[in-house]
């Protein structure tokens, strides 16, 4: 792992978490097609997942008086049933192809989180459920479960700060489930991953990026913090797209 890729990494993280303590959605749509670029799509993922995993947990912390713990559960609840096939894809999906789905679902997101059409209220047992199952699916393929997320959430009318700290134990809990599964099932090798150092590097850049995210979010407008997300995402999953299809030629 050369210098090169830690530093573009640690700047992807950085702005990822600053982004995810704005507005309780970051981390995913920033560093998953960062990673996929620089540590190739299965290895960029599973670090995205490893992530999402420090950031949920601290963030969590932070804003725990506002979860709504027994919609985490039950988004969780059927969340395997999704990460597995994800898994099993992740190791049998050809990289070209894996690159061209990390950047699609980045680019969905980035349409559905910014610019969500009006929807009819919806509230089910079957939504809670198709929606875990989704967002499991995507995490694991892709490292971004927000378009299942923010579209349930439009759905049911859930107002925007609850979800937002709802949503930090579970992109917390779905990046165990997606870590798990994808190195039970083969679809990571052990001996792929970074060396241990770099998960310490991420986590202090985490811890940085939310800090930064508590200072900027007194004078930072959410509409400020988007831009940036929009801009920074959508580069990512454009190229990541293209390199894609580009290793399909």
């Amino acid at each position: 792992m050369t210098t090169g890729i830690v530093l573009a990494a640690v700047a992807a993280i950085l702005v990822g978490s600053t982004l995810q303590r704005l507005s309780g959605t970051g981390v995913g749509l920033v560093v998953a097609p960062v990673l996929a670029l620089l540590l190739g799509p299965s290895l960029g993922v599973l670090v995205t997942n490893s992530t999402t995993v420090v950031s949920g947990f601290l963030i969590m912390l932070a804003v725990r008086r506002h979860i709504h713990w027994r919609r985490a559960a039950a988004l969780l609840a059927p969340a395997l049933l999704g990460a597995v096939p994800a898994a099993l894809m992740v190791r049998d999906l050809d990289a070209g192809w894996l690159n061209v789905v990390i950047g699609s679902v980045v680019l969905v997101a980035l349409g559905l989180v910014f610019g969500v059409p009006r929807v009819p209220h919806v509230r089910s047992r079957l939504l809670t459920v198709g929606t875990g199952i989704a967002g499991g699916f995507l995490n694991t393929g892709a490292g971004v479960a927000t378009p299942a997320m923010v579209m349930y959430a439009a759905l049911t009318r859930w107002d925007q700060r609850a979800f937002a700290a709802t949503m930090q134990p579970t992109f917390m809990v779905l990046g165990l489930f997606s870590v798990a599964a994808k190195l039970t099932l083969g679809a990571t090798a052990p001996a792929q991953l970074p060396p241990w150092w770099f998960f310490l590097v991420i986590v202090a850049t985490v811890v940085v990026g939310i800090r930064v995210g508590t200072r900027l979010s007194r004078s930072v407008s959410l509409g400020a913090a988007r831009r940036v997300a929009i801009a920074l995402a959508g580069l990512g999953g454009a190229v990541t797209v293209v390199r894609g299809v580009l290793m399909l030629a």
